[in-house]
């Protein structure tokens, strides 16, 4: 367990972050592993822009709602969700980061956290052979002290428990870290966990506004973060 020192005038010790529609645009490569599932299945493909509404809660969640073709996930036979999962998967595999971009601040504001002594742990639902891979190929892996995935704890955000083992494995406490996402499964477990909380507008979020979010600020970038990490009461959030 890393041990982050507590320093004064400091308001946060930790920055837990979300990946997908936070740090990085994945929709390319989860839309095309997503068709090329339901073409294997015998479906027609979706438009991108819709299948970007059904990301979040994990790859099991973005599966059964890409399989019914709707948000609600509808009722899935399990057979078909099997060989729908074993599909997407390879496909995933095969394009994972391929076309994922980096969203703009976010290199500069990984450096602002890091260059004010601020822990960083990524929070994702992704699963973990998905995750390191993404981040070792984007570059942004030796940022992060920390990562916790869909598959590393029991319950997946909303839950709080992976936001809980980020903090227990930084050696920081909830209430002196900073959840940032876009999504308000970001949002919801980051209010039970404990921390504070901040959303970025560009994301995904389930193709909810944003602004229907129980956060402390909204940011338009990862390096504006950084700034209200420095001094939340100067810095104003919208």
């Amino acid at each position: 367990m890393a041990e982050v020192q507590h320093t004064a005038g400091r308001a946060f010790d930790a920055a837990l972050i979300d990946l997908d529609g936070t740090l990085l645009d994945t929709i390319p490569d989860l839309a095309f592993a997503a068709n090329a599932m339901r073409v294997d299945l015998g479906e027609a493909p979706l438009r991108e822009d819709v299948l970007a509404t059904f990301v979040g809660k994990g790859i099991e969640n973005l599966v059964r709602r890409t399989l019914a073709a709707n948000l609600d996930g509808g009722e899935v036979d399990e057979d078909l969700m099997q060989r729908g999962l074993a599909s997407f998967r390879h496909h995933y595999h095969l394009v994972n980061g391929d076309k994922a971009q980096v969203y703009d601040g976010v290199l500069d504001g990984l450096k602002a956290l890091r260059d004010q002594g601020i822990a960083l742990a990524v929070v994702t639902n992704k699963p973990t052979e998905f995750t390191e891979p993404l981040l070792a190929r984007t570059g942004l892996a030796g940022f992060f002290q920390v990562v916790v995935c869909g598959d590393t704890c029991a319950k997946k955000k909303p839950d709080p428990m992976p936001l809980l083992h980020a903090c227990e494995r930084l050696g920081v406490t909830p209430g002196r870290s900073l959840a940032i996402g876009d999504s308000i499964n970001d949002a919801v477990a980051a209010r039970a966990a404990g921390c504070r909380v901040l959303a970025v507008p560009y994301g995904y979020n389930e193709g909810r506004d944003v602004r229907t979010l129980d956060v402390d600020g909204i940011v338009a970038s990862l390096l504006d973060a950084a700034r209200w990490a420095a001094d939340p009461s100067a810095v104003p959030a919208s």
